[in-house]
């Protein structure tokens, strides 16, 4: 109620005025019965032709005042509500869009998108139907309670016996329903997450003939999520006969006492048809109540998962204001780590600690070392994606936490491990990191990246469409656009996060080449897995378990340090390596 009630006040005009017009239409709606037993007991039986016209005229008119204010109240109900949806998936967006790497981790991406999408549409359902249910059914079951006691006290009396065991019935099914509903949710969660793998890792599902093991893997989980479903549906079933059946024996009763009233002359036809249908009101009110209550619990759970996204805050907090020496120098992108410890929450042990080592600008310094060393996580720690748990790392002499993330990362071209493309044309993607590239930039930095050729050999050439995450091109297409991407910005700091493995030696021997005088003003640093993409490197940093087991040349490395001598022996008979 909190969350809802907090996206709604910007729209507290709105939900006033569509309430006032549920309130005034539903008790207009009541007063049709009574009019219509006097149109029977005085019209009718009493043979008035004319208070018959004059009446059905006023019910008439009411009948067309009652639908305009419903269909009004229900169109304002559906603007907010979707309004407020809208308002609920852009601060998600935006939440997310602060986290940093350990958030992202923390809750995953299957999960992020099943917030941002199933569960604000429970709670958009539910706020519609609040809107257009929660107003209308109090009005109309305790006005058709006063109404039908107006009509006949006695005969009123019944409900004073079947509202009690409606409670109590719908109380029950939906106290067993709840658990249901959170156990849903969790479990559409688990089907994302297996669809999810299985889409993006389908050529490797291929290569290992594990199509059988995965269509398996799914269908425990969509079994799973299909008998939770199916469990919570029996008993959304079981509510609307419990009340259509008490509230049936109710009027069979009614029926049956009224006709002996009227047989008694101590109750009119009219009054009997008005209490009837003032009796319908109360079930339609009930009905309605009901069902709405079946939907409060899920959209429950599902406010409180939105709400646990929107509350957690990142642990890379922008400062309050730059450092003063921030915007006074002029930016050189010099590097400077000093004694930088990470630590993840609940881990035995840093993933780095230690690491101290600085990036002049014109030099390009290697990061190497084993798989699991700690190379892409020391990279990340630049643009912020993680902040140390120790240490410092500074950027022209000012600490990176003392610079806002948006400022620092202008300033930093990451090429990622993974090259990413995001779906739209060769053009927009080149031009992400600077939106006012010319043509000219654009084509300038697909050939120092060794990709013009074959943008040029496409249908549109720049425009020719990229589909999402760039799965129309090679590995090594994809990894000279981001590389493209990046020098387009030219930043300050370049980051190659292993961005030449798909590379064959010749193309990567001309981009090597061809970068140096794009960089030749920058601070580069890359992480590689070959010898021969560091040797030529100004500074080698050999990362081992988190730690610097050495730094130096690649002559220096190889004659003193025994870590970088075991990779380079790795890669290369021991003879030709150390000759």
């Amino acid at each position: 109620m909190k969350l809802v009630a907090s996206y709604l006040r910007p729209y507290s005009g709105r939900v006033v005025l569509l309430l006032a017009l549920h309130v005034v239409g539903t008790m207009t709606s009541l007063v049709l019965p009574a009019i219509n037993a006097a149109v029977v007991d005085e019209g009718i039986a009493e043979g008035q032709p004319d208070l018959i016209i004059r009446l059905g005229g006023v019910m008439l008119l009411i009948s067309v005042f009652q639908v305009a204010c419903s269909f009004t109240a229900v169109y304002l109900s559906s603007r907010v509500a979707t309004a407020m949806a809208h308002d609920l998936r852009r601060d998600l967006f935006a939440s997310t869009q602060s986290f940093s790497a350990a958030e992202l981790t923390q809750f995953g991406a299957p999960t992020l998108i099943t917030r941002s999408t199933n569960d604000v549409q429970q709670v958009q359902m539910v706020t519609l139907s609040v809107f257009n249910i929660m107003v209308m059914s109090p009005i109309m079951l305790v006005g058709g309670i006063i109404m039908a006691v107006r009509e006949d006290l006695r005969l009123s009396g019944l409900m004073i016996v079947t509202a009690p065991i409606l409670g109590v019935c719908v109380g029950l099914i939906l106290w067993k329903m709840v658990p249901h509903f959170k156990q849903m949710q969790q479990r559409l969660d688990t089907v994302n997450t297996v669809l999810r793998e299985q889409v993006v890792g389908l050529r490797v599902v291929r290569a290992f003939t594990q199509e059988r093991r995965e269509a398996e893997r799914f269908e425990e989980a969509n079994q799973r999520l299909y008998d939770t479903s199916l469990s919570a549906g029996k008993l959304m079933a079981l509510n609307a006969p419990t009340v259509l059946f008490i509230m049936s024996l109710s009027q069979v009763a009614i029926v049956w006492f009224g006709g002996l009233a009227v047989d008694a002359g101590d109750l009119q036809v009219g009054s009997l048809i008005a209490f009837l249908s003032y009796i319908m009101f109360i079930l339609m009110a009930v009905t309605m109540a009901t069902g709405l209550f079946m939907m409060i619990p899920r959209a429950a759970v599902a406010a409180g998962r939105i709400d646990e996204v929107l509350r957690t805050t990142s642990s890379v907090k922008n400062p309050s204001a730059p450092h003063p020496t921030w915007n006074r120098q002029p930016r050189r992108g010099r590097l400077e780590f000093s004694d930088v410890q990470l630590s993840r929450p609940g881990a035995e042990s840093p993933v780095l600690s230690g690491i101290t080592f600085s990036v002049e600008p014109g030099t390009t310094t290697a990061v190497i070392g084993s798989t699991g060393a700690g190379k892409t996580t020391l990279l990340s720690l630049i643009p912020r994606l993680y902040d140390v748990t120790a240490g410092s790392i500074t950027f022209d002499g000012v600490d990176l936490r003392d610079i806002p993330a948006q400022d620092l990362r202008s300033h930093i071209g990451l090429v990622p491990q993974k090259a990413f493309l995001f779906s739209g044309t060769i053009a927009s993607n080149l031009r992400y990191g600077k939106p006012e590239a010319t043509d000219e930039e654009l084509w300038s930095a697909l050939e120092a990246a060794q990709a013009a050729d074959f943008v040029r050999s496409l249908s549109g050439g720049l425009n020719a469409t990229v589909a999402q995450g760039g799965a129309t091109f090679s590995g090594g297409q994809r990894q000279r656009l981001a590389i493209a991407r990046a020098l387009v910005r030219q930043p300050l700091v370049y980051l190659f996060d292993d961005s030449f493995s798909a590379l064959d030696a010749t193309t990567d021997a001309l981009l090597r080449s061809a970068l140096k005088s794009w960089t030749r003003h920058s601070s580069v640093l890359l992480v590689a897995q070959r010898i021969t993409a560091v040797r030529d490197c100004d500074q080698i940093v050999v990362l081992d378990n988190g730690v610097i087991a050495g730094r130096g040349t690649h002559q220096e490395l190889l004659e003193t340090n025994r870590v970088y001598q075991e990779i380079v022996t790795s890669q290369a008979p021991a003879e030709e390596s150390l000759g």
